[in-house]
């Protein structure tokens, strides 16, 4: 591959990366008009994002999505003018075009050359629409007072011919007449004031000038078109309505929204509707000329508009703020380099061994007991610290991209069961690994679609039950105790208790006479095939799904769990580490055998005390701390590890409890000794032990011994129900280290 190739992939690359933010931009934009149809900023985001796909796939080339594209934009055009409604079939055509825009786009990151071009329905039902706009022309009776009929401003035009219009074949009057073409003359006044006396008076020069009143919808560059003929024989200044003001600075605050853009005033003005092509060179070569005869600071362009009368002054003054802005936005988008997921993967793993490697040096230091070496170790160690921190913050990214996908998926299902259902999204901007994002994304989808089709009734339903027809689904995430939380909850039905139950009975998950508390029922939801549906939908209802679920949040090292209200719905909590590479970890040991715990869990650390209860398993127990009942776990007798050779209890020696907390529960770790803090270099499990309950990974210490991390969800569910119901194997030792 030569260079040029490679450029033109790495461009490509850079087109895709756009394409998908400006759909994802659309979608939203869309789903949003379909709750609010009147909101112009709402339907102005819309056609930028599809302008924008449209321009970037002609650079490149990309005619089907080109075309496409554009039939996309004129109805979205059509909308912003208001001759086409943002009606809900609309708005479902629009949607439709959005996936069929990404797949063209998907088709050329592909590979192929150009996308396959769009045939058949979505093409004509966006012709139809636009055909339906296209009304006969109306009478000009019709024409002069359709602008008084619908409210529009009255703009002041200050129209004066020059000298030579006459001469050039201009009449005043044939334009004067064409204006109530695209409006209503309130007034006007012939000026006169430059007619000179009869003797002097030329018959061939014009001499009038006109002060006009013209009420009308048109926008500026239509109004300014009546006199395009005669641009260099007249002057023209045009002062719009204070509504047409009010237009200029909504649009001016809008402005720029596709890329970050350094625009000059004039550009902006003339964009947004203040200025006219004409007027703005008129304007600059106003500028020109002061700056060729006058060795004085020359006014700014903004300036000279104001005092021409071609502009506002707070026009003039949001344009100058607007352009700040996008210098500012241009800036911080120069500093922006995008780089490859891959790149940064590899980043990760490299600072995961110089962690390792540096924890060795600090070993090799203290065997050493030299001080100039153990204090180079320390500083390389923080050094290495910032830098793992650093490379971390890199991978963070905002979960609100994710949630915000749902909006579609809600809105779809929901009328396809035929439901009215929102989607309220909070917290948004809490920040998760990218990695665990992308992870993420199925299990919620089959939350959000089940609460949907299970949790949230019918409109007719909820009336009946005094609740707002409207459902609603909330998607909330934040910080805690250094994971991340996302919930998942619906203002539905709820679960139902008693038809969990039965169903679990009949498919032997339980027994008629085993005594189940609420959450071990609402854990029953997650037991593979169970489904308290009453019928198969396209959604939902199989048995499938939420033992996936579950499956899959427990291998990103965290934990699921339902709570419910009947007839007030129900919320799914998962439970989440931030990352999946480097922690801070606790390291611990009990015999032989090292442990590592997240640090961020980890509450205090406390002796054994003698005054203790046991429980009856001889793996757990409780004591009272400090006026608290503390649940305990013993590591060793958990693990069975005083069946392992060299493994048996230090006689005599006291043993440490470490108090770690997770979500609500707080539990202590009966453990051997204390060996401090250690950076955690996270290592997966081999496929062996892919089962193990208690383990959530291994690490490598300095000396090349291998530590095991513990998973503390996992413990956490040991220690306060039981080993019976903590693990999925009713011999724990099997499969663990001890096997």
């Amino acid at each position: 591959m030569n260079d040029d190739e490679k450029l033109l992939q790495a461009t490509r690359s850079l087109y895709m990366d756009e394409a998908r933010d400006m759909l994802e931009q659309f979608e939203t934009a869309l789903l949003a008009l379909e709750e609010t149809p009147q909101d112009a900023e709402t339907l102005n985001a819309a056609f930028r994002a599809a302008h924008t796909i449209k321009g970037s796939s002609g650079v490149f080339g990309l005619k089907a999505i080109v075309r496409f594209t554009h039939d996309v934009e004129a109805v979205l055009d059509a909308m912003r003018i208001g001759e086409i409604v943002a009606a809900e079939s609309t708005i479902a055509l629009l949607l439709q075009c959005c996936d069929r825009i990404g797949t063209m786009v998907a088709e050329v990151g592909g590979g192929a050359a150009d996308a396959t071009p769009v045939d058949g329905d979505l093409p004509t039902r966006l012709a139809a629409l636009l055909q339906a706009t296209a009304a006969p022309a109306a009478p000009a009776t019709a024409a002069v007072e359709a602008p008084v009929a619908t409210g529009a401003g009255t703009w002041h035009l200050s129209l004066r011919f020059k000298a030579d219009a006459l001469r050039n074949g201009f009449d005043p009057l044939s334009f004067l007449r064409y204006l109530p073409r695209v409006g209503t003359v309130v007034a006007i006044a012939t000026l006169v004031d430059s007619v000179p006396s009869i003797e002097d008076i030329d018959p061939e020069a014009c001499y009038l000038g006109f002060e006009i009143r013209l009420a009308t919808s048109a926008d500026r560059a239509t109004i300014e078109g009546v006199f395009e003929f005669a641009r260099e024989d007249c002057t023209l200044q045009m002062i719009p309505p204070g509504s047409r003001v009010e237009e200029c600075l909504r649009l001016i605050e809008s402005y720029g929204e596709e890329p970050a853009i350094d625009a000059p005033l004039g550009r902006i003005l003339v964009e947004v509707g203040a200025l006219t092509e004409h007027e703005l060179a008129d304007l600059l070569r106003a500028q020109v000329s002061i700056a060729t005869d006058t060795v004085a600071a020359v006014p700014r362009l903004g300036e000279i508009a104001v005092a021409a009368g071609a502009a506002t002054p707070q026009v003039v003054r949001a344009a100058v703020e607007r352009q700040e802005t996008l210098r500012a936005r241009g800036r911080d988008e120069a500093r922006m380099l995008r780089v490859s997921a891959d790149k940064l993967d590899r980043l990760i793993d490299l600072i995961g061994e110089l962690v390792i490697a540096a924890s060795g040096a600090q070993l090799a230091a203290q065997q050493e007991r030299s001080a100039p070496c153990a204090e180079a170790a320390e500083r390389i160690a923080g050094l290495v610290e910032a830098a793992r921190d650093g490379a971390l913050q890199l991978r963070m990214v905002q979960i609100g991209e994710t949630f915000a996908r749902f909006q579609r998926v809600v809105r779809d299902n929901a009328k396809a069961l035929g439901k009215d259902v929102e989607l309220a999204i909070t917290g948004g901007e809490t920040e998760l690994d990218k990695s665990m994002v992308e992870m993420i994304a199925d299990p919620l989808m089959h939350l959000v679609r089940n609460s949907v089709d299970h949790g949230v009734e019918a409109a007719a339903d909820r009336v009946a039950a005094g609740k707002p027809a409207r459902g609603r689904i909330v998607l909330n995430a934040y910080h805690d105790s250094g994971s991340i939380v996302i919930e998942v909850g619906d203002d539905g039905r709820g679960l139902d208790r008693e038809r969990i139950r039965a169903k679990a009975i009949e498919r032997g998950i339980v027994t008629r006479d085993q005594h189940l508390d609420d959450e071990e029922i609402h854990d029953l939801v997650f037991a593979p095939g169970l489904s308290t549906a009453s019928q198969v939908t396209d959604l939902s209802g199989r048995g499938v799904g939420m033992d996936v679920v579950k499956r899959n949040i427990e291998a990103l090292r965290g934990t699921v769990r339902l709570s419910s209200t009947p007839g007030r719905g129900a919320t799914t909590q998962i439970r989440l580490p931030l990352t999946l590479a480097i922690i801070d970890g606790f390291l611990v040991s009990v015999g032989d055998v090292h442990y590592v715990v997240p640090l961020e869990m980890v509450v205090e650390c406390v002796e054994l005390p003698q005054a203790r209860t046991d429980g009856r398993d001889g793996c757990t127990g409780y004591f009272d701390l400090r006026g608290e009942v503390l649940p305990f776990l013993d590591v060793r007798k958990f693990f069975a590890l005083d069946e392992i050779g060299g493994m048996d209890a230090p006689g005599g020696s006291r043993r440490s409890v470490v108090v770690v907390r997770y979500g609500p529960n707080k539990i202590g770790l009966l453990v051997d000794g204390l060996l401090g803090e250690h950076q955690t270099v996270i290592k997966p499990l081999g496929t062996l032990f892919s089962s193990l309950r208690g383990i959530a990974g291994s690490t490598v210490l300095g000396s090349g011994e291998i530590a095991l991390i513990f998973d503390v969800p996992g413990l956490v569910g040991a220690a306060t129900r039981g080993r019976r119901q903590a693990l999925s194997d009713p011999d724990p030792r099997r499969g663990v280290l001890a096997a």
